[in-house]
């Protein structure tokens, strides 16, 4: 029997404030404890400096097989015997594509249209990457003139495979990188909304690019030259 005059003590339950701020402190160690999340290449591909950074690279190039191109086409016409460097083989000759109707198709050789547009995307990419942001109109234009180049250089390649009977290895590169350059323009313009398009249409755009369907159609279509290219001219590409 407890004691007259003795008062026992019972433990008091956990005030609500009380286990709270328990399962605060709780949650926000086992926050501490998680890994930060892994970022893969599709989320890569939504930031501006992964964005503008490959735009750049792949416009660097493009200006640097225009300038060689530019280089050939003036010694063509100075020497049209020229052999020029990038004349490996009957398939694989510059030399026959520059001579061709097809790459003076304005008057001029067509060289020089790239030395005039990459330096306009280069210029935007680097501005992009200094975190200027250019107004919906301007990036909508610059979509569609760089479309307009996507075009010409695929129409470059189909009547070199199938008119002129010869590819330039440095066109070539050229419509490589004129793809990427056009892929990743448009897939920011997408992102961002900039091609005025309707709402339900844009969202279903937005998504196709979050989940990488764009990247997978660049993928194909790459392939597919590629293997136009093996089918037709196989092993004789690099015979003399």
């Amino acid at each position: 029997m407890a004691k007259k005059g003795t008062s026992t003590a019972s433990p008091q339950p956990a005030s609500t404030n009380d286990l709270d701020h328990i399962d605060t402190d709780n949650a926000h160690d086992d926050d501490l404890d998680l890994p930060p999340p892994r970022r893969g290449l599709l989320d890569l591909r939504q930031e501006n400096a992964w964005i503008f950074g490959f735009m750049l690279f792949s416009s660097l190039v493009s200006l640097t097989a225009s300038f060689v191109l530019s280089i050939d086409a003036l010694q063509i016409a100075a020497d049209q015997d020229k052999i020029l460097p990038c004349d490996i083989s009957a398939t694989l000759s510059c030399g026959t594509v520059a001579r061709s109707w097809q790459a003076h198709l304005l008057g001029f050789p067509n060289a020089f249209l790239g030395l005039v547009a990459e330096p306009v995307v280069i210029t935007i990419a680097i501005a992009a990457l200094a975190k200027v942001k250019f107004p919906r109109g301007f990036m909508l234009a610059a979509n569609i003139v760089y479309f307009a180049g996507f075009i010409f250089a695929y129409w470059l390649f189909v009547q070199a495979y199938f008119v002129i009977g010869a590819l330039c290895p440095w066109c070539l590169l050229v419509t490589l990188s004129t793809t990427l350059v056009f892929s990743t323009l448009t897939h920011v313009n997408i992102r961002d909304d900039n091609l005025f398009l309707a709402e339900r249409i844009s969202s279903k755009l937005q998504w196709a690019c979050r989940v990488g369907i764009d990247l997978l159609l660049v993928i194909i279509l790459l392939a597919v030259v590629v293997t136009l290219i093996v089918v037709k001219y196989g092993s004789t590409l690099f015979a003399s």
